[in-house]
């Protein structure tokens, strides 16, 4: 189970990013469970929905308890951005990523808990919710993540996500972080935003509204639409369970992480 969920190339990148485990200096305590075994639980918690109180710890060695407070732990030290990097990096590598196009959307998902960066989610009568916003390159594999509450309006998203995608390694040259174009529909239909994406050399394809059909642009936007549907693969991301946003956009890093590397692993479609 915990090789199936964490492949031998996975956890060599894991290794990379995760910070050394503490130490007590007047020793005894119980021994540390393993790192590759506590990885496989919080996937297995992310991708089947369960809670972690209905971690079959038999199957993996650390019980819920200690494998939501290394969770925790990680998430606060930033560890699934650094990793979802390192993947983006072995596959800007290898030629696999495709920066002519780039497309902009989000998701809405309520929150059971509100919490941090939730909000009355306009298209859900008002119900508490929180947002997925996300740039996929063309094929769709994400480049940036981010989270905010159901009612921050889409165009407010668009600069930070840019900002957020990071420096990335290609198969020949220097790293790349900027798409040549960038295709959102109506929700991104503002001038500024355009100005704005001009200034950075990315060409903007975003529908105007009453002017161009949706559908035009849809050509190039499904993959993006595709990627929304691979997020809900996730099952922890079908409700927001988390007060905290720190582990809710977790949650959506381990899934942005574990589509690119399906890529890496030949099992992500182009």
């Amino acid at each position: 189970m915990v090789e199936r969920l964490v492949p031998d190339e996975l956890w060599d990148l894991f290794q990379k990013v995760v910070p050394d485990a503490p130490v007590r200096p007047q020793g005894g305590g119980r021994r540390r469970h393993g790192d590759r075994e506590v990885l496989a639980a919080i996937v297995f918690v992310a991708t089947s929905g369960c809670t972690w109180q209905q971690l079959p710890s038999a199957s993996f060695g650390p019980s819920g308890a200690t494998a939501h407070r290394r969770f925790a732990e990680w998430s606060k030290a930033r560890v699934w951005a650094k990793l979802h990097r390192l993947v983006l990096d072995e596959l800007g590598s290898r030629g696999e990523l495709d920066w002519s196009r780039c497309a902009i959307d989000s998701v809405n998902m309520r929150a059971l808990k509100r919490g941090n960066l939730t909000g009355p989610n306009p298209v859900d009568r008002g119900k508490y919710g929180s947002k997925i916003h996300l740039i996929t390159e063309r094929t769709g594999l994400p480049l940036s993540v981010g989270i905010s509450g159901a009612n921050l309006h889409d165009s407010q998203a668009l600069e930070p996500l840019v900002r957020g995608i990071p420096p990335i390694r290609s198969r020949r040259g220097p790293r790349r972080r900027r798409p040549t174009k960038l295709h959102g529909d109506k929700g991104y239909d503002y001038d500024h935003l355009r100005r704005w994406l001009r200034s950075r050399n990315i060409t903007p394809r975003i529908a105007r509204k009453g002017i161009e059909s949706s559908q035009r642009l849809g050509r190039h936007r499904w993959t993006v639409e595709r990627t929304v549907a691979w997020l809900s693969g996730c099952r922890r991301l079908h409700r927001r369970y988390e007060r905290k946003a720190a582990h809710f956009l977790a949650f959506v890093g381990i899934a942005a992480t574990l589509i690119c590397y399906r890529r890496l692993d030949g099992l992500t479609p182009r």
